[in-house]
């Protein structure tokens, strides 16, 4: 029998996923379908209009974002430009580096590496989005 807990990720979806929070959440979705491609999944907004939780799809990847709030779980979160950097930075598998850097330069992204050849394979470039948080997009995919 397979252990769930280490069982590989299914070929459609992988089964770790990003979460993240936004000052401003709603700005966030849209600066990331815009500038990197992603698509809205789902999103839930409460009563005042302000976005509790999102889901955001590029190729069969996901993440999850929402508003920063005073929760139990935001109380152990920080903002990257809360502490003036990232502890963690999200790479992302795309057919096309080019393309896709075409695509974020044109929607006046902070471009903080450029594209260009890697040594272990692949094109790779690293942005950073509004509020702080650093995306890297590339052709080098670990698994193949």
């Amino acid at each position: 029998m397979t252990d769930p807990n280490t069982a590989k990720a299914s070929r459609t979806h992988g089964n770790i996923i990003p979460a993240l929070h936004y000052d401003d959440a709603k700005a966030a979705i849209e600066f990331l379908c815009r500038a990197f491609g992603f698509e809205k999944h789902a999103i839930y907004q409460n009563e005042d209009g302000i976005v509790e939780h999102a889901e955001l799809v590029l190729g069969n990847g996901m993440i999850m974002l929402g508003q920063a709030r005073d929760s139990t779980y935001g109380k152990l979160t920080r903002r990257p430009n809360d502490i003036g950097g990232v502890t963690q930075s999200i790479y992302i598998i795309v057919p096309d580096a080019d393309l896709h850097y075409a695509r974020a330069v044109a929607a006046s992204t902070e471009i903080v590496m450029p594209l260009e050849e890697q040594d272990y394979g692949g094109k790779v470039y690293s942005a950073r989005d509004p509020e702080g948080h650093i995306w890297s997009f590339g052709t080098y995919d670990p698994f193949g």
